[in-house]
């Protein structure tokens, strides 16, 4: 496995990370056995950056990696911020709440110090107060963790956070249905040393290419209870796009990919981006881990087909994007 810099924090990660949303539960039911199982495998492919959440399942998903004995050489990074909370009040946002967030966390992952916190999307407004910021540096030199980063909805949020130099890494909506950081903030992110981690690489699985406008999924799935914003930021579920327009979009990506799975095609562009550190892709299955890992293996894609993904998204995708992009 290919590793790169996670920016400031000097961690040597692999280009495939592994999220553990799922881990919490949050796309239908996991068990004990089947996450240990998405745990191990991660290890015998040298995966040694995992992502994860204190509201990931009420802090499972933290517990799940905590009790998993073979960590040594892994980086965890957590987030924290919403206090347990989808929609936390400002109250989450104190000195206070962070520290007892990131306390109960070290507790769940069994760890003395965390390797990275992110502010897990909390508020615009709160990034552009910065104050948050100035309670993460106290907390860093306290000793909770050795570093911290933001997870952010939207451009304007990444180059909020960049602001201010204790942010040592970003966590982002990227991939070939969410193209815009590439402009202005990955730039801007190479300058300063932040590190680039990819979330919904696959666009909560549009880009997977295996689905049909009539795919349905759990009632518990977000994907289900959030298709248009209702819980959380539409952003985040199917990157912004209407279901069933996101299921065009990737059989058109299909008649431009090479001879490969979509899936894999969509992770090797990520990689292309000099920018990006690590990309985190939540699975059910470690079948699905081994063919995100062979995405990392791909040729290099070439520069006419990566000039023409840029226009075809500015033409056919931006447009259908709902949210802040």
């Amino acid at each position: 496995m290919q590793q790169r810099k996670l920016g400031k924090t000097g961690y040597d990660v692999s280009e495939i990370g592994l999220g553990t949303w799922q881990l919490g539960e949050s796309f239908g039911p996991v068990n004990d056995e089947s996450a240990r199982t998405i745990l191990k495998t991660a290890r015998s492919l040298d995966v040694n950056f995992w992502d994860t959440a204190d509201v990931y399942g009420m802090g499972q998903s933290e517990s799940r990696i905590g009790g998993f004995d073979d960590k040594a050489g892994v980086r965890v990074a957590t987030k924290l911020g919403r206090n347990g909370d989808i929609f936390p009040g400002r109250s989450g946002f104190t000195r206070k709440a962070l520290k007892e967030s990131l306390t109960g966390s070290i507790k769940r992952l069994g760890v003395e110090t965390l390797d990275l916190a992110q502010l897990h999307t909390v508020p615009t407004e709160v990034l552009r107060d910065g104050e948050i910021f100035n309670h993460m540096d106290d907390l860093r030199d306290e000793g909770l963790m050795r570093h911290y980063g933001a997870s952010v909805e939207n451009t304007e949020e990444a180059l909020l956070a960049m602001r201010h130099d204790g942010v040592a890494t970003l966590q982002v909506i990227f991939n070939l249905f969410r193209q815009d950081y590439i402009d202005e903030v990955f730039p801007q992110a190479l300058e300063k040393n932040v590190g680039i981690i990819v979330r919904l690489p696959l666009a909560s699985g549009l880009l997977s290419g295996k689905w049909t406008k009539d795919t349905t999924f759990a009632e518990t799935d977000h994907r289900n209870f959030n298709a248009n914003g209702e819980k959380f930021n539409v952003g985040e579920t199917f990157s912004g796009l209407p279901f069933k327009t996101g299921v065009e979009l990737a059989d058109q990506l299909k008649q431009m990919a090479p001879n490969y799975p979509l899936s894999q095609f969509a992770l090797r562009w990520i990689l292309e981006q000099p920018a990006v550190s690590t990309i985190i892709a939540g699975v059910t299955r470690a079948e699905q881990l081994k063919g995100n890992v062979e995405a990392a293996g791909r040729d290099p894609i070439e520069p006419a087909l990566m000039d023409k993904l840029k226009d075809w998204y500015a033409d056919k995708v931006r447009p259908a994007i709902r949210g802040r992009i």
